[in-house]
């Protein structure tokens, strides 16, 4: 890196670090119901909530009743979005006069920004009109997000809780997340994101002429839409001269804000984050990886101060960082030693294709492991265009289970899923009742755990095979072999793990991956939440047993380096068959000169 990526990096990593003990400790007073500086202006409009809603805020639940209610939200969410997609014809604020979606388009869309997942097999500025990109869209971002930190809260509650059934009120948290913590910093960065250049209007889309004209040949089609050919079989193409283009508008900043804050994903653009209307400047490609981590980050630090014990939470912190790091030293290093095919040619080794310049290698590949190693699915590279090993990074951060640092809310409680199973282990290799914060570590806790960490590994190995002898799934392949695998094998992950991020080079609007992959952003959203509600309901019933001298203290460096390993060892058993047969061997295939 040159000394511009060195400054840009550092400075980075020094403003999250700065960022995530007053957001966490805002965010644990908020969750706790103490008073904080917004409270003169929010505390009237929470409790005019309430009243409306009918929402009791004494009104405790046990797990089955809190997580029943997150279904029953969530159910009734997607229910809206799925008549407004099929419907969006005849909503307003709809210039372009975009057509409704298919229903299979329709339902793995609501699907997947239920789930948090923002999983896109549409081009958006062409498939969605404005009403529902506000009404529809970003409101799921804010609320798909606040589903995940309020579940994280109700299991840190059942670490905390002693001889107790009770978690706390899902519908209050949920309030408390949305009007506390998401919409204020929303509001700031939509702000700060127009200030750098990012669009916010309801215009119809803008028809401009070129400086220069150009010209391309476009293949004619028959009436099926069919591509012609001649007599020996060649396509008939038909020259055509452009000399205009026609730019999109629309309220962009007001939704970039809420899917970066929310490790949301899904762009206003096809383009994502590499388009100049959703991410112009240097500056703002630094704050949107900046927002895509800080929530995650932040929530560790809230975790220590409600279990009574800060440590606690910058062990967890430290843990993310070192993965997170060690990602991007790989990526960087990959990307910079290019492909040694293209350098035997004279031209420059490092790998900028698919990178916008004006975010530089190191801007792209720090969004692309925050956006892969959270749930964010938001880009600004195209990850097909990585070099082999490049690739196999962003697809391995998604496949331990985006918990580096993983979704707001989702990353974390999976992270205390890990660490369980870790204590476990260490008891067992000492003979000795395992314990965290105070509590016994039994054989349902563990279950739990288990379940919520390799659901989504199970189900990315499964309709992947299936996928690969799906002829439907094999025809939408871009690309053969090893790297096709790659492709194939990322999407699933991406649905499955809730990231909603594509590698490209696949045709995913099609019947296999809209209906299967809805299935897997299920599976992979509520499965693990209703197991780790579950475990906090058999913990918060335990009483607190105090640390003695046999006690493995896990706020310490020691277990942050056993953690690290188990993470990257159930990581590695469970996935490094399939990333042997697709960017391993295509890595190896250029080195070898094909």
């Amino acid at each position: 890196m040159n000394t511009y990526e060195w400054l840009q990096t550092i400075l980075f990593f020094v403003v999250l670090l700065a960022l995530v003990k007053p957001l966490g400790s805002f965010m644990a007073k908020v969750f706790q119901g103490d008073r904080t500086f917004l409270s003169p202006v929010l505390v009237p409009c929470e409790k005019l909530i309430y009243r409306i809603s009918g929402v009791k805020p004494d009104d405790e639940m046990g797990w089955q009743r809190y997580a029943g209610s997150m279904l029953l939200f969530n159910l009734m969410l997607f229910v809206g979005l799925f008549v407004m997609l099929m419907t969006q014809h005849l909503l307003p604020l709809n210039p372009q006069k975009v057509p409704a979606f298919t229903w299979q388009l329709a339902l793995n869309t609501a699907v997947s920004f239920t789930t948090n997942t923002n999983w896109q097999a549409y081009v958006g500025e062409q498939a969605v009109s404005y009403f529902t990109q506000m009404v529809g869209l970003a409101v799921h971002n804010f609320v798909s997000a606040a589903t995940g930190i309020a579940i994280v809260i109700a299991v840190i509650r059942g670490f905390v809780r002693r001889k107790t059934s009770l978690l706390g009120n899902f519908w209050v948290d949920m309030t408390r997340c949305t009007l506390y913590i998401l919409l204020p910093i929303s509001i700031i960065f939509s702000l700060v994101l127009v200030s750098q250049g990012v669009i916010q209007n309801f215009s119809a889309y803008k028809t401009v002429p070129l400086i220069q004209s150009t010209n391309y040949d476009k293949p004619k089609l028959d009436d099926k839409g069919a591509a012609l050919k001649d007599a020996k079989g060649t396509p008939v193409t038909e020259n055509v001269i452009v000399k205009e283009v026609q730019i999109p508008m629309g309220p962009v900043a007001s939704q970039e804000a809420i899917k970066e804050l929310g490790t949301n994903g899904g762009g206003f653009f096809n383009a994502n984050s590499a388009h100049p209307f959703e991410n112009p400047t240097p500056l703002s490609n630094f704050i949107e990886i900046l927002l895509i981590l800080l929530i995650p980050g932040a929530l560790t630090y809230t975790f220590g101060v409600m279990v009574g014990n800060t440590r606690q939470g910058w062990m967890l912190l430290g843990v993310m960082l070192f993965i997170l790091i060690g990602a991007f030293g790989v990526m960087q290093w990959a990307e910079v030693s290019g492909n040694p095919l293209v350098a035997k040619l004279g031209i420059q080794s490092i790998n900028m294709e698919g990178k916008e310049v004006r975010n530089g290698l190191a801007g792209s590949n720090l969004f692309a492991v925050a956006t892969t190693g959270t749930s964010c699915g938001a880009v600004n590279t195209m990850h097909d265009s990585l070099t082999p090993i490049g690739g196999m990074i962003p697809l391995s951060l998604i496949l331990l289970g985006e918990i580096i640092f993983g979704g707001v809310g989702s990353g974390l409680y999976t992270m205390l899923a890990f660490a369980i199973i870790a204590v476990f282990v260490s008891g067992l290799m000492i003979g000795r009742t395992p314990e965290y914060l105070g509590k016994k570590i039994e054989v349902r806790e563990m279950w739990m755990s288990i379940l919520a960490i390799l659901t989504a590994g199970v189900t990315v190995l499964i309709l992947s095979g299936i996928a690969m002898i799906t002829p439907q799934a094999v025809a939408s392949m871009a690309n053969p072999g090893a790297h096709g695998l790659s492709e194939v094998l990322y999407a699933v992950a991406s649905m499955a793990n809730n990231n909603g991020s594509a590698f490209a080079g696949l045709n995913a609007n099609v019947n296999f991956y809209n209906l299967f992959g809805s299935l897997a952003m299920t599976v992979g959203r509520y499965v693990p939440a209703i197991a780790v509600l579950a475990m906090a309901g058999s913990l918060a019933e335990k009483k607190y047993v105090p640390p003695s001298l046999g006690t493995l203290p896990t706020d310490k460096a020691p277990f942050a380096i056993w953690l690290t390993l188990v993470i990257l060892i159930v990581g590695a058993l469970t996935f490094f068959p399939a990333l042997a047969l697709g960017p391993i061997v295509e890595h190896l295939t250029m080195l070898g000169g094909n």
